[in-house]
């Protein structure tokens, strides 16, 4: 991964700078804001900003916003509260005192380099498909991963990535539903200076930051389809065209792309071209929900309740046959992101040192039979209160966008502030919120 630096390297910050780099980081360094926006659009591949306390922080977090780049800053100064405090109100996502903790920076870059996700799993079915990818993954085939939302199409493309022989070079992401339609060129391709209104600088888009590595476009049925031409050319021509650009651009990438949608039912009702589907789907991988793999869920229920005991600094604590069984005999219409979250909630709500049925809070699924339940999709929240279905449509929204903030405000109808008191207020209550978004992925 790659990290830049912001700030003269005379003193603690560059002591800082040499833990980066001796945790095996690439390491790129600025002296000013300014030349931190130009560097950091011109290039995209960056994961994490470190910059000193001296530099202007608000200016460079809302450089970032204006350019919708998600990469988290982190503020570097003295020992002191108010300073800290004040970076924070900036816009940095925290605060390292100085001279740096090795171990702390350590951290921060293995939270922004998210490498630790792999593929976990003990059932037959699931196996068997990690075989299947395992065996395609050293080509630089197209891939096509299927599967409901929560299945974990992302984390099996990264595993792709990470056994292919590209491993070394850059894993892009772009989820193509949490960005508006006349957004998703310019992060694809990139602009060029002047190419728009707002576009106050070049920026290479997805394709070029990833290129010698893997591009993942994430739920590509959500892609419009005049734009799925424009996609259909880069992957034929193997270049692209940045907006207001005067001469293509090279790329060599390998493209894995998702969809929680039957793609040749998209096909047959016009809204995603034929063409483009064989391009991708020159091997496909169907995930298969979690109901369908019932030895995953007590092996993941245990990972997780382990996972999140030494997050939040509790003992590792038992599940009780009683809770492994209503586990086994819930739904799981959210699959592993949803039984994520309510291990996540049980190790908070947990009275004890084990965590029984009581320490889980599942909605009502509609009773068997029950014509009027079946189909109407507001009906398990009939009897519980406004604020709980208002927690659960903000939490949904959120994981739809992937983390995003602003997207996920803008679909609710609310203001960032209103979103973010939200998520503090649920925070406080021991409520899984789904992390930011980090905009360009790179391992």
């Amino acid at each position: 991964m790659r990290v830049l630096i912001v700030g003269p390297l005379s003193g603690e910050l560059g002591k800082a700078a040499s833990i980066v780099l001796s945790r095996g980081a690439l390491v790129d360094h600025v002296e000013s804001v300014d030349q931190a926006m130009i560097r950091i659009c011109g290039q995209g591949d960056h994961k994490l900003v470190i910059c000193g306390i001296d530099s202007a922080i608000a200016q460079l977090v809302e450089g970032l916003r204006r350019e919708r780049i998600s990469t988290p800053v982190l503020a570097c100064g003295p020992e002191d509260p108010e300073l800290a405090a004040l970076a924070i109100a900036n816009g940095a996502e925290d605060y390292i005192p100085l001279p740096p903790d090795p171990d702390l920076i350590a951290a921060f870059i293995q939270n922004a380099s998210n490498e630790t996700q792999t593929v976990l799993s003990c059932d037959p079915v699931m196996l068997s498909v990690l075989a299947k990818a395992d065996r395609i993954a050293a080509s630089d085939a197209s891939v096509l991963i299927t599967g409901e939302s929560g299945t974990g199409k992302e984390v099996m493309a990264r595993h792709i990535h990470q056994t292919s022989k590209r491993a070394k070079g850059p894993f892009v992401a772009l989820n193509c539903a949490a960005l508006p339609e006349t957004l998703v060129e310019s992060e694809l391709f990139g602009h060029e200076r002047g190419a728009f209104s707002g576009a106050t600088a070049r920026r290479i888009g997805r394709f070029e930051a990833a290129s010698g590595g893997t591009l993942l476009l994430d739920e590509i049925s959500e892609m419009d389809v005049r734009l799925q031409a424009k996609l259909l050319r880069a992957i034929q021509e193997r270049e692209i065209d940045r907006l207001g650009g005067n001469s293509p651009v090279p790329v060599n990438v390998r493209l894995v792309a998702t969809s929680n949608r039957d793609l040749p039912s998209e096909v047959a009702a016009g809204r995603f071209r034929e063409d483009l589907y064989f391009r991708l789907n020159v091997v496909s991988i169907a995930l298969p929900p979690l109901r369908s793999r019932p030895f995953d869920i007590d092996f993941l229920a245990r990972h997780f309740a382990h996972q999140y005991s030494e997050m939040n600094g509790v003992s590792d604590r038992r599940i009780t046959p009683e809770a492994f069984l209503m586990l086994e005999n819930h739904s799981w219409r959210g699959n592993v992101r949803e039984l994520e979250n309510a291990m996540h909630r049980a190790v908070l709500m947990a009275p004890g040192d084990v965590i029984d049925v009581d320490a889980f809070e599942f909605p009502p699924t509609p009773a068997a039979g029950n014509f009027s339940a079946a189909h109407d999709p507001m009906s398990p929240w009939v009897g519980h209160r406004m604020e709980e279905v208002e927690q659960a449509l903000i939490l949904d929204t959120l994981s739809h966008t992937e983390g995003n903030r602003t997207h996920a405000a803008s679909l609710l109808g609310i203001s960032i502030r209103a979103l973010r008191n939200k998520l503090r207020d649920y925070a406080e209550q021991g409520a899984a919120i789904p992390p930011p978004s980090h905009g360009v992925t790179v391992s």
